[in-house]
């Protein structure tokens, strides 16, 4: 394969510089478009891996040579195999040959919107604030497919994901903290779909099978289907769309047995107002945000679109990759929406303003007291989780409602757990290099999910294991500006995107979006620590969210340079005009890995004779 031949024009090696990420320096000649080129998962990864240990022992690339790394072995993830994306010369603008081609990836991505989490504050909004927060939903999936767009185009433009993106990009310190914290969410993630698995596994075996018992089962079922991917990414799809498919029935079921009032799920979807809510209904609606938005389904989304065959050295091929992609997680996220609603209506029309004095004898009446014990006999209005939920369910509307909804449960948590595996692998691989098998990773992860869950399923009931919960949704909501800040950075900067990167329309409304779901997340912190009610755990709180805060205004400094608020940039940078065959000229800092990237000659050119 001929390379392109590359030379420096000028420019000195500095000290290192304070500003590492990406201040660059525009000319006329650097907003020239770059013509991007294709290459293969394996150039990609190869490329210089030494870049990805130190920035101090990046490349020397002042003797004028800049030559990429190809050989090595192949890498492989559990997306080995490529989706050919049909000819369709009849239909240039849509085809639904193209989008079923594209469609997959948006669906897998879909499922966070519908883990145990996302259930439980579902419930809980229809039980505590009737129909009135179904805006805040409505909402909080619009934003979520925006910055999904964002995760997606990121993946098809640059043939990276974000975690690979994120190790090229920051030094090493920066770097390795972001690791940990998306790992935290992850396993946060996984901690919940344990959870949901084993609670719906308990409700299905009628308490046979314990709560200890189910969590020792989600061990054992996520292996046998880790083995699906084996018969082919569109099969292993298929799976995670009958997943969809079943909550879909069973919620839906749950639905149309309790029969809502359409004239209310419509007013409370469409008009966004609160009438007579108090702190209650505020907590919820912030929980609702929370809940739906999960930082690691960033890092997920852009790995996953690279799974389809898009040559990166046409621009139109990519731009209909990034069209289809974007129609086809709009309707996946609009059928998690649908799902979603089920369960909050449900729980609203049903249980909205009951007490537990109500449902202890509705319950006594039809378990002949067998569940009864778990709402105390007093006023208060009911509190419900996705046990409970699920117990409310079969004494108000028979034992189908109660096992149909454990179905339901138990297919969120299995799917969740999957992509949550997926998710792993991508982040782990991609900032560290380190290329585990499926298994290794999901004993890792699984086993650092599994024992506290267990622990508190051993020696503690129900009640403290969904109470988890809250802890979980707490944590995921401190890890999300390390998801959304790194994705608007990236892609905002021309020279990763080239012309694909963020106007300023999307500038704007990316960073207000992402300011908004942060300090909604961050609310939430703030009233799940107050509501501990002791001393010492305020003092770590305050020692944490200095650490904490530091690290989120680092990110959303290098942000802010990236958006082209050049007046923050600090220090000297290296500047650098790289000069391609095609004569196009961009200034870089230290650090042109992306560049060579968009850059880089097609593997498939037949060298000329």
């Amino acid at each position: 394969m001929r390379r392109p031949e590359q030379r420096i024009m000028g420019g000195k090696k500095s000290g290192s510089p304070p500003c590492e990420l990406v201040n660059v320096a525009y000319t006329k000649e650097s907003e020239t478009p770059v013509k991007s080129a294709t290459m293969s998962d394996q150039n990609y990864r190869n490329l210089d891996e030494s870049d990805s240990a130190d920035h101090g022992s990046k490349q020397d690339i002042s003797d004028g040579s800049i030559e990429p790394i190809i050989e090595g072995e192949p890498f492989t993830s559990y997306f080995d195999e490529k989706i050919a994306i049909p000819e369709d010369e009849v239909h240039s603008w849509f085809s639904f040959r193209k989008l079923w081609a594209f469609t997959g990836p948006g669906f897998l991505m879909s499922i966070a919107y519908l883990d145990p989490g996302n259930i439980e504050s579902d419930l809980q909004s229809g039980s505590v604030a009737d129909f009135k927060l179904l805006w805040v939903l409505l909402a909080a999936t619009v934003i979520g497919l925006l910055l999904q767009r964002l995760a997606a185009r990121l993946g098809v433009v640059t043939g990276l994901h974000l975690a690979e993106v994120c190790n090229r990009q920051y030094p090493k310190f920066p770097r390795i903290v972001l690791w940990l914290m998306v790992e935290l969410a992850i396993i946060g993630s996984d901690m919940q779909e344990v959870i949901g698995s084993a609670i719906a596994i308990n409700l299905l075996s009628v308490g046979l099978i314990p709560l200890w018992g189910g969590v020792l089962i989600t061990i054992a079922d996520t292996f046998v289907f880790l083995f699906l991917d084996k018969y082919g990414l569109r099969k292993l799809e298929a799976f995670f769309g009958l997943l969809i498919t079943i909550m879909a029935v069973t919620f839906g079921y749950e639905y149309v047995r309790v029969r809502p009032d359409q004239g209310k799920l419509l007013k409370g979807m469409f008009f966004p107002y609160c009438d007579g809510c108090g702190t209650p209904q505020l907590e919820q609606a912030v929980g609702i945000v929370g809940a739906v938005i999960m930082p690691h389904n960033m890092y997920l989304h852009s790995a996953l679109v690279k799974s389809r065959e898009v040559n990166r050295s046409n621009k139109k091929e990519v731009r209909e990759a990034n069209k289809y992609f974007f129609i086809e997680s709009t309707i996946a996220l609009f059928i998690s929406f649908l799902i979603n609603v089920f369960v909050v209506a449900v729980f609203a029309e049903a249980f909205y303003g009951k007490t537990n004095a109500e449902v202890h004898e509705q319950c006594f009446n039809q378990t002949s007291g067998g569940q009864s014990n778990l709402f105390p006999n007093n006023t208060d209005p009911l509190k419900v989780d996705i046990y409970k939920g699920g117990v409310v369910l079969g004494c108000y509307f028979g034992p189908a409602a109660l096992y149909i909804w454990a179905v339901g449960i138990l297919a969120a948590g299995q799917s969740s757990t999957m992509t949550g595996t997926y998710s792993g692998q991508f982040v782990m691989e991609g900032f560290l290099n380190l290329k585990w098998s499926r298994f290794a990773r999901v004993i890792l992860t699984r086993s650092i999910a599994i024992t506290p869950t267990l622990l508190v399923a051993i020696f503690q009931d129900v009640e403290h294991l969904t109470g988890m919960n809250d802890f979980l949704n707490v944590l995921q909501s401190l890890q999300l500006p390390f998801a959304l800040i790194p994705v608007l950075t990236f892609t905002s900067l021309r020279p990763v995107m080239n012309e694909f990167a963020n106007g300023l329309g999307w500038k704007i409304a990316g960073g207000i979006l992402i300011l908004i779901v942060c300090c909604i997340n961050m609310y939430f912190v703030v009233v799940y620590v107050s509501s501990l009610g002791h001393v010492g755990f305020y003092v770590g709180a305050a020692f944490l969210s200095i650490a904490y805060l530091c690290f989120v205004a680092y990110l959303t400094w290098q942000c802010l340079v990236a958006l082209g608020m050049k007046f923050l940039e600090c220090g000297q940078t290296l500047s650098l005009q790289i000069v391609a065959t095609d004569g196009y000229n961009l200034g870089l800092t230290t650090y042109p890995e992306l560049f060579l990237l968009n850059n880089m000659e097609k593997e498939d050119l037949p060298t000329p004779r």
